[in-house]
């Protein structure tokens, strides 16, 4: 589930982007949009590693990913690169996805219980 919000946050940030000033395509809009793509992008590797202390170390990296693009977008925000409806949509995804990233990292954080042999 947090995968797919955060995929779905990926796409509202390129869109969101497609419309800043053209003198940001290397500076905001490039370092957003990685940002946006690593949040799903750790969540998937981690999730492939197999065991809950690397998954919970790779949802830890998109934690640190949300944390940067929550900053980013207040700053475009306060530059006016887009206008006040839009960034609060994306401010709301990005808050909702910080949110379960935190809850799944606690979650991995305890030990998962043993299972009986039969």
């Amino acid at each position: 589930m947090v995968w797919q919000l955060a995929i779905d946050l990926s796409l509202t940030i390129y869109k969101l982007t497609a419309d800043f000033p053209k003198h940001e395509i290397y500076g905001m809009t490039s370092q957003m949009r990685r940002a946006s793509v690593s949040i799903a992008s750790n969540i998937a590797e981690g999730s492939a590693r197999g065991t809950r202390k690397d998954f919970r170390q790779f949802v830890l990296i998109a934690k640190g990913s949300i944390c940067e693009l929550q900053t980013q977008l207040c700053i475009a925000r306060r530059l006016d690169y887009a206008d006040s409806e839009r960034f609060s949509f994306a401010e709301q995804q990005a808050q909702d996805i910080a949110q379960m990233l935190s809850g799944l990292s606690k979650y991995l954080a305890v030990p998962a219980p043993l299972k009986k042999a039969n």
